[in-house]
C-alpha cells in the first residue's frame, strides 16, 4: 500500500527558425541579396513540454541564492522537528551546496550545480571552516569518497583527488575518458556513491522533460569499477534520480526519481524506488508512477512490465537526497527508516515540499508511509520559503546533516531527551 503526501497538458515546445525576407530591390536589373537566416531564441530546457494553453504561465524554476549567507541571517528557529530533536547551524559559506560526502580527518566534501564548485568543510569539533577544492566545473553535483580519494563528477568531467584530506594541494587525476559520459546536459547532473559492492553508482538522467530518448545511454543508473571500467546498466526508465542509498538489511538500492513537468499541479508524483533486481524498467518516458501512461509520448500497454515505486513523494516536490538511518542517537523507532529531503516544487501553483520526510516501509518496500520530520522552511499561508533542504548525511555520532541549497548552509539534527 502506497500513501502519498500530496497531489500539470503538454506538447513539446518546438524551437522555430525565423527567416528574414528579401530586401527591397533597388534597381530592376539586380535584386539585393537575401538577409541570412536568423534562428529564433531557443526556449529554455525547463519549458520543454509546456502546452500552448500554459504559454502565459508564470511558473518557472526558482533561483537559488549564490552568495554567502551569514549564520545570523538564517532563521533556524523556524525549523520544526519531533519532540526531543534539536537543530543547529553546522556550517555556512557554501553557496549552492548539495550532496555531502564524508572524508577522513574531519573533512567533508560538498558538490554544487550552477555555481560549479566543490567545497571542503573542515570540522575541528567546535567550529567548521570552508574552502573551495575546485571551481569552474560544469555542474559538479556528484561527490564521493573512498580509500582516501575524493571523486568528483560533473556533466562532462570525472576527477579523482588522491590524499586530499591531508594534502589540500592535491592535483586531480582526470578519469573522464574511462567513464564515457553522454554529452547532453539536461538532467545530466549527478549524485554518485559507492555501494556495498565497492562499485561507483552513477545516474544519467533524461535529456529532456519528456521525449523519446535519443539513445539508450540516458534515463538509467549505471555502476562502474572505481577506475571507470566494468560499466553495467542496473536500472532503466529512470527520468532523473538525484539521490540513493542501500537498505541496511537487504543491501538493495533505493533511489529517488523526479516526475515530468507540465501535466498539471497533481500529476505525476516524484517517486521512491527499490532496486530488487538489476535491469528493471521504471517506466520513463511512457509510464509514470508505475501506472500512469504519458499522454504525449505514447506506447501501447505503456505500463506493462514497469516496476512500481515504493512510495509516491508528492507531485513536483523535488525528491532529492535519500539516507537510511542506522545510528543509535535517535530513538529505536527511527532505526532503518529512510529520510528523504524534498527541495520543493516550482511546477505547481501551490508549493509543496521544502522539508525532510521519513518513509517507513518494510524491508521489501511494502506498506510505505510518508511522514513529515523536518519542516518550517516554507510558509503555507503566503507560499513564501527561505530554505530548500537537498541532501542528508549521517554522522558517526548518529546525528544527521542536512544541506540547504538555497542558503548554502548545512544544519545538524541531533536528539537528546
Amino acid at each position: 500500500m502506497i500513501k502519498t503526501l500530496a497531489r500539470p497538458g503538454v506538447l513539446a515546445a518546438a524551437v522555430a527558425l525565423a527567416l528574414v525576407g528579401c530586401a527591397q530591390q533597388k534597381a530592376p536589373t539586380a535584386a539585393a541579396p537575401a538577409a541570412p537566416a536568423t534562428p529564433a531564441a531557443a526556449a529554455p530546457a525547463w519549458q520543454q513540454g509546456m502546452p500552448a494553453s500554459m504559454a502565459n504561465s508564470n511558473l518557472a524554476p526558482l533561483a537559488g541564492k549564490m552568495t554567502v549567507t551569514p549564520a545570523e541571517q538564517i532563521p533556524i528557529d523556524r525549523i520544526k522537528l519531533p519532540p526531543g530533536f534539536k537543530v543547529e547551524i553546522w556550517a555556512t559559506g557554501l553557496p549552492g551546496g548539495r550532496a555531502i560526502a564524508a572524508g577522513d580527518n574531519g573533512k567533508y566534501y560538498v558538490g554544487t550545480r550552477g555555481i560549479g564548485r566543490v567545497y571542503e568543510v573542515s570540522d575541528n569539533g567546535s567550529a567548521r571552516s570552508v574552502r573551495t577544492v575546485v571551481d569552474k566545473l560544469n555542474q559538479p553535483a556528484g561527490v564521493a569518497y573512498r580509500n582516501g580519494s575524493l571523486y568528483v563528477m560533473a556533466i562532462d568531467k570525472v576527477l579523482r583527488f588522491d590524499g586530499i584530506a591531508t594534502n589540500p594541494n592535491a592535483q586531480p587525476v582526470d578519469m573522464t575518458a574511462a567513464f564515457k559520459l553522454p554529452k547532453e546536459q539536461h538532467h545530466n547532473w549527478k549524485y554518485i556513491a559507492f555501494g556495498p559492492d565497492g562499485k561507483l553508482y552513477v545516474p544519467f538522467g533524461a535529456p529532456c522533460n519528456i521525449c523519446e530518448l535519443p539513445s539508450n545511454e540516458y534515463a538509467q543508473i549505471r555502476r562502474y569499477n572505481p577506475d571507470g571500467a566494468g560499466m553495467e546498466v542496473v536500472a532503466t526508465g529512470v527520468r532523473n534520480s538525484v539521490g540513493f542509498d542501500w537498505h541496511p538489511q537487504t543491501r538493495e538500492l533505493w533511489f529517488s526519481n523526479h516526475g515530468r513537468d507540465w501535466l498539471g499541479d497533481d500529476t505525476p508524483n516524484d517517486t521512491l524506488h527499490r532496486m530488487r533486481a538489476t535491469g528493471l524498467n521504471h517506466g520513463f518516458p511512457y509510464c509514470h508512477e508505475g501506472k500512469l501512461a504519458d499522454p504525449d509520448v505514447k506506447k501501447a500497454n505503456a505500463c506493462a512490465g514497469v516496476e512500481p515505486p515504493v512510495a509516491l513523494m508528492g507531485p513536483h516536490a523535488a525528491s532529492m537526497g535519500v539516507t537510511f538511518y542506522t545510528g543509535t542517537m535517535f530513538p529505536p523507532e527511527y532505526r532503518n527508516v529512510l529520510f528523504n529531503a524534498r527541495k520543493g516544487s516550482w511546477n505547481r501553483t501551490k508549493k509543496i515540499g521544502y522539508d525532510v520526510v521519513m518513509v517507513k516501509a518494510t524491508a521489501d518496500g511494502k506498506n510505505a508511509q510518508v511522514v513529515p520530520f523536518m519542516t518550517g522552511f516554507m510558509n503555507e499561508a503566503d507560499q513564501s520559503f527561505w530554505g530548500r533542504p537537498a541532501y542528508l548525511l549521517q554522522m558517526k555520532d548518529g546525528s544527521l546533516l542536512v544541506s540547504d541549497e538555497q542558503l548554502g548552509a548545512i544544519y545538524r539534527v541531533s536528539y537528546a531527551r
